[in-house]
């Protein structure tokens, strides 16, 4: 329902107009992957797979958007209910799997945005993942149809290999799987202008695995890292309400995952010295989860779960937020506040 609105919302510059003026975030600039972000929170991968909003975005805030989950072929995802609230803990269970319209509808989408002259001033990414129906051993062709389809329409792009709710998709975090989806990306960047590319990491990973991707960073031109996705891990209770919930299968996000994906942001930037950009999310809700993903070494942020719970003025207070602690601590500009809990 959120999304029907936002859509019709968009279709009009006066509502957009409007948004913006009551929602709209200050300008905190970041400049990443050479790209301009007018300032560091994004909406996460998963809110809109249709790309059915994408001017509503800038005007609730938001300084980029990430676009999908998009699979090559169009899918409805797993049968509902696929998405449960755990209200006490802050917290989104969801088994959506990858529903979406598929790349090429996705694509005849962006370029009606275009089109119409309402395209973002934001930078607008891509989530691509695997299509429920393609083997593991075509993955790399699946990712890469996907690509070749979006590659001119998007400013950057998201490999998804750690969504829980597609079976064994996480198998393909695996050094050699990845990097022959990475590989066949790359081929399809040799005729075209490169397109930043990032992996998104699963926060169930160990650091040894995660070490293993990292190797791939100079070989596939990877541009960053996303950490991280959804965990499905659950935390302990002994709320007989929050149990329940819990035991539904899925991936959870919110709360409960704000200190596992802060422990991956910082031991990925003290791996890399810094060096390759991490765009951070999990567990985001107030500004002082912002300032801690920034310290650890995120140079972007991603909200999702709290824009569920906390609505649709998120974004401004968290950049409204980051600008003020900018302000006190004497930091001229974003970056210089990034990973210095890790220096």
């Amino acid at each position: 329902m959120t999304i029907n609105v936002l859509g019709k919302v968009s279709r009009s510059s006066l509502c957009c107009d409007l948004l913006q003026d009551f929602l709209g975030a200050p300008h905190l600039p970041v400049k990443l992957f050479g790209l301009d972000f007018p300032n560091p929170v994004g909406l996460a991968a998963g809110m809109d797979k249709h790309a059915a909003a994408v001017p509503a975005w800038e005007a609730l805030g938001f300084g980029f958007v990430e676009l999908g989950g998009v699979t090559w072929h169009g899918q409805p995802g797993n049968a509902a209910p696929r998405m449960f609230r755990a209200i006490k803990d802050r917290a989104l269970i969801n088994r959506m799997g990858f529903n979406n319209p598929g790349a090429g509808a996705m694509a005849r989408k962006l370029e009606e945005w275009k089109a119409r002259g309402d395209w973002p001033k934001h930078p607008v990414g891509i989530n691509l993942g695997k299509s429920k129906i393609t083997a593991l051993d075509r993955a790399a062709e699946d990712y890469a149809n996907s690509f070749r389809a979006l590659r001119s329409l998007a400013d950057f792009f998201v490999v998804n290999v750690s969504s829980p709710n597609t079976p064994n998709l996480r198998q393909l975090q695996d050094k050699a799987a990845l990097d022959e989806i990475l590989a066949a990306l790359q081929q399809q960047q040799l005729s075209a202008q490169p397109r930043p590319i990032l992996v998104k990491v699963a926060p169930d990973l160990a650091f040894e695995a995660l070490d293993e991707i990292l190797d791939l960073v100079g070989s596939r031109s990877i541009a960053g890292i996303v950490a991280t996705n959804t965990t499905i891990t659950r935390p302990e209770t002994n709320d007989p309400e929050l149990r329940q919930i819990y035991g539904q299968s899925g991936g959870l996000s919110g709360r409960p995952l704000a200190r596992r994906s802060t422990d991956m942001i910082r031991h990925l930037y003290g791996q890399t010295r810094g060096q390759l950009p991490i765009i951070g999310v999990g567990g985001i809700f107030t500004v002082d989860d912002a300032w801690e993903k920034i310290t650890a070494g995120a140079s972007l942020l991603q909200i999702y779960t709290a824009l569920v719970y906390e609505g649709p003025g998120t974004a401004k207070q968290l950049v409204s937020g980051l600008a003020r602690r900018l302000e006190e601590g004497g930091f001229k500009r974003l970056q210089e506040a990034v990973g210095i809990a890790v220096k």
